[in-house]
C-alpha cells in the first residue's frame, strides 16, 4: 500500500492540454491590470488631477473679444431748419462696426476662490484613496477565490486517497473469493463503495471547473482558459490584533471618509463666500465705426482702452444664499456620521475576524493530529484487513474518519487563510 501522506493540502493541479500555470501574483497582476473598476477609478483620479486647476476654481482672469459688423440699405428723409441741407434718398447704404477686446480679473469673493481650490485638491486626493480601496478589494476577492481553488483541489486528493484504499479494498476481497475466503456479498458492497467514490470524484472535478471559471471572471480571462493551480495554503500565524488596530485608520475607506469631511466644509465656505461682496477690475480696448453714404453723419468713430472697477454687493435673493449654508453644513455633519460608522463597521469587522482567525488556528492543531491519527488507522486497519484480522466495516469506517478529518482540515486551513486575507485588508496591508 502506498503510504497516505499527512501533508495532503498540498495540491496538485489536474494537468491538461495547453494549461497555463497560474500563481496567485500572477491571477492578482492580471485582476490589477484588467478591471474596470481600477480603470474606472483610475479614469477618475485623471479627472480630478485635470479639474485640480486654479483656473476652474475661477482664479484666473477671464479674457473675451467680441466684435460686430451690420451692413445695411435704408432709405432716409431728413429735413433741417435750412431747406438747402435737406436729405431725401432711397437705398443709402451703412455699415456699423464695433470691436472689443476685455479682460476681467477677480480681486475678491469672499475667499470663494480659496476654498475651491482647496476642495479640487481634496477631491483628487480623495479619489486616490477611492483607487486604493479598489486594489486592496481586487487582491482581497482574488486571493479568496484562489485559495477557493487550491481548497476544492485539496478535497479531490483526499478523495483520490480515498479511491485508492477502495481499490485494495476490493482487490483484497477478490482474492480471498479465489481462495475460497469470501463471498459475492462482500465484493459487490465494496465495489459499491469504490463506484460511490468515482463518482464524488466526478462531482468535486466539477466543482473545481466551476470554481476556476469564476476566478477567470474574477481577473477578467476567457471562462474557457485553461490553467493550472499548484499551490498550498499557507497561513500567517503572525497577525496581532494591536497592530491590526494601530493600522485600521490607515485604512483608505476611512481616509475618503475623512476627504470627504474636508470636501463638505470647503462647500460650506463657498456657500458662505456667495453672501459676500464681488470685487472685479475690468480692462479693455473698444472700436465703433459707424459709416453712412448719406445723411447728417457720414463717419463716426470712437475707439480707444478702458479701465474700471466692478463691485457686486448681494443685498436680498429670498435668502437662498443662508438655505444653501444651512444645507452644506447638515452635509457636513452627514461625511461625519458616514465616516464614524465606517470606522464602527471596521472596527466590528476586525474583531469578528480575528476571533475567528485564532479560533481556526487553535483547531488546526488539533485537526492536524486528529489527520495524522486518522491516516495512521486507515493504514493499520487495512494491514489488519489483509491479514483477516479487521472487518470490511472495520475499513469502511476507518476510511471515512480519514475523509472526514481530511476535509475538516482543509476547510479549517481555508477559513484561517480567509480570515487573514480579510485582516490584511482592514489594515491596508495587502500586496502582491
Amino acid at each position: 500500500m502506498k503510504k497516505i501522506a499527512v501533508l495532503f493540502f498540498l495540491t496538485t493541479g489536474i494537468t491538461g492540454f495547453a494549461q497555463q500555470k497560474m500563481s496567485l501574483t500572477d491571477a492578482i497582476n492580471t485582476a490589477l491590470q484588467n478591471s474596470y473598476d481600477i480603470k474606472l477609478a483610475k479614469n477618475s483620479i485623471e479627472i480630478s488631477t485635470i479639474n485640480n486647476y486654479i483656473g476652474v476654481a475661477g482664479g484666473l482672469p477671464v479674457i473675451s473679444a467680441t466684435g460686430n459688423d451690420n451692413e445695411q440699405v435704408t432709405s432716409i428723409n431728413q429735413k433741417f431748419a435750412d431747406p438747402a441741407r435737406d436729405t431725401k434718398r432711397d437705398n443709402v447704404s451703412s455699415n456699423n462696426l464695433t470691436v472689443g477686446l476685455t479682460g476681467s480679473m477677480l480681486l475678491y469673493n469672499g475667499s470663494r476662490v480659496v476654498a475651491a481650490k482647496k476642495r479640487l485638491e481634496e477631491l483628487q486626493q480623495q479619489n486616490e484613496q477611492l483607487l486604493s480601496v479598489q486594489v486592496q478589494n481586487t487582491i482581497a476577492v482574488v486571493a479568496t477565490k484562489y485559495y477557493d481553488v487550491v481548497r476544492q483541489q485539496s478535497y479531490l486528493k483526499t478523495i483520490a486517497q480515498s479511491i485508492d484504499v477502495s481499490k485494495q479494498r476490493l482487490s483484497v476481497l477478490q482474492t480471498r473469493k479465489e481462495l475460497g475466503l469470501s463471498n459475492n456479498a462482500d465484493i459487490f458492497q465494496a465495489q459499491l463503495d469504490l463506484n460511490a467514490l468515482i463518482q464524488s470524484q466526478q462531482a468535486q472535478q466539477l466543482v473545481i471547473d466551476q470554481a476556476k471559471t469564476d476566478l477567470l471572471n474574477l481577473i477578467f480571462l476567457k471562462p474557457d482558459t485553461k490553467i493550472l493551480i499548484s499551490d498550498t495554503i499557507i497561513v500567517d500565524r503572525k497577525i496581532n490584533i494591536d497592530s491590526v488596530r494601530s493600522n485600521l485608520a490607515k485604512n483608505p475607506l476611512l481616509a475618503a471618509a475623512d476627504k470627504q469631511i474636508r470636501i463638505n466644509e470647503l462647500l460650506e465656505k463657498e456657500t458662505a463666500a456667495l453672501r459676500y461682496p464681488t470685487l472685479r477690475a475690468n480692462a479693455g480696448y473698444n472700436l465703433t465705426s459707424s459709416k453712412s453714404a448719406a445723411g447728417f453723419s457720414l463717419l463716426n468713430q470712437s475707439y480707444g482702452p478702458f479701465v474700471g472697477i466692478n463691485l457686486a454687493i448681494p443685498i436680498y435673493n429670498g435668502s437662498i444664499s443662508k438655505k444653501q449654508q444651512q444645507v452644506a453644513a447638515i452635509n457636513t455633519r452627514n461625511a461625519m456620521i458616514q465616516r464614524d460608522n465606517i470606522l464602527l463597521d471596521n472596527e466590528n469587522g476586525m474583531i469578528r475576524t480575528y476571533q475567528a482567525y485564532t479560533n481556526s488556528l487553535a483547531q488546526l492543531e488539533t485537526s492536524l493530529q486528529n489527520y495524522t491519527l486518522s491516516t495512521q488507522l486507515l493504514e493499520l486497519i487495512l494491514q489488519k484487513f489483509q491479514l483477516g484480522q479487521a472487518t470490511i466495516i472495520d475499513v469502511k469506517q476507518a476510511q471515512q474518519s480519514f475523509e472526514n478529518e481530511g476535509y475538516r482540515l482543509v476547510n479549517l486551513n481555508y477559513a484561517a487563510k480567509v480570515a487573514e486575507i480579510e485582516l490584511k485588508r482592514l489594515a491596508s496591508a495587502l500586496a502582491l
